[in-house]
């Protein structure tokens, strides 16, 4: 039985996301900015892996929270919200 207990519940609005444990905060908010930022952008993981050069694989895993993005990758993520086709340009 899971004890952890939940501190931050899945948005009903975003069918992707998930319940956040106390455990999992780190991980589960890193995974919750990655995902806005590339929906916001309108992209899929496909689309937006291949334009800004992150394995898919890599960035499914960040996004599921299957494991924590490091602190560079949230850097990169922030730097392509703020300014995704100059990010674009740049990794072309």
């Amino acid at each position: 039985m899971n004890k952890e207990r939940t501190i931050i519940p899945a948005d009903p609005s975003d069918t992707e996301d998930f319940d956040v444990t106390v455990e999992a905060l780190d991980r589960g908010q890193r995974a919750r900015l990655i995902r806005q930022t590339r929906t916001g952008l309108g992209l899929s993981q496909a689309e937006f892996a291949s334009r800004f050069r992150v394995p898919v694989g890599t960035l499914r895993d960040w996004e599921q929270a299957q494991t924590t993005a490091p602190d560079f990758a949230m850097a990169y993520v922030r730097v392509i919200a703020q300014h995704p086709d100059m990010v674009a340009e740049a990794v072309a």
